[in-house]
């Protein structure tokens, strides 16, 4: 039986948007997870200095330690406000960049039996360039505090910040003296990759440097270590 031509085209009309739609290039495709390749904090903390790497007399203070555990955060936003100079004598100085962290992070704390020297270590993860961004902002930051006053002792703290070449993607060493302190106190902050280290140290009678940057570079390598493994 012979159809009439306008129903033959009619129906290969019809058949051809089935056709279309069997071979469509624009599926939808899967959105990209913006935590992958990133590490946890439970993975982060067993690439933080062990005990081994601080001097005799220092002992982990339970209260100075902390991480995210196996999830993810959500990505702070920067806080724009006015730098608040004194938070380079926190633990956590990585705040002084405007953000509170990152979407991971694992960080402790080591004192001297007396609690007059103090040894910190943190790690943080970042999306995207966010790494990148809190580098520059704490770069920043601290050419806005050359000198402040000290939140304890009310005393004239002064500043210098100077690149660090050999450590990660990009480095810098802060070193804080007070006219009034024992010692000074040296922060070294690491980009690698999408990740940003900062130790911070008094230890020792050089301004806690070489202890800062031995924290610095013990976590630097076991971070490689994992991101080859």
């Amino acid at each position: 039986m012979h159809l009439p031509s306008r129903v033959v085209t009619l129906l290969a009309v019809a058949a051809l948007p089935l056709a279309l739609s069997a071979c469509s290039p624009f599926a939808s495709k899967p959105a990209k997870d913006p935590n992958a390749g990133l590490l946890t904090g439970t993975q982060l903390k067993t690439a933080l200095a062990p005990a081994s790497v601080f001097p005799a007399g220092f002992t982990a203070q339970a209260d100075g330690a902390s991480d995210s555990g196996g999830h993810f955060l959500s990505p702070s936003a920067k806080n724009t406000t006015k730098p608040d100079c004194p938070r380079l004598e926190e633990t956590s100085w990585i705040q002084a960049s405007g953000y509170k962290g990152g979407v991971s992070f694992a960080q402790n704390e080591y004192m001297i039996r007396d609690k007059t020297q103090d040894m910190f270590q943190e790690i943080d993860e970042f999306q995207g360039t966010r790494a990148k961004k809190v580098m520059k902002s704490l770069r920043a930051f601290t050419t806005q505090c050359a000198t402040f006053t000290d939140t304890d002792a009310h005393a004239k703290v002064s500043l210098t910040n100077k690149p660090t070449p050999g450590l990660g993607d990009e480095a810098f060493t802060i070193t804080l003296k007070s006219g009034t302190w024992e010692n000074g106190t040296t922060l070294i902050a690491v980009r690698s990759g999408h990740a940003v280290i900062t130790t911070a140290s008094t230890a020792g009678t050089d301004n806690g440097a070489a202890t800062a940057k031995k924290m610095a570079t013990e976590i630097l390598g076991a971070l490689q270590k994992k991101s080859a493994a």
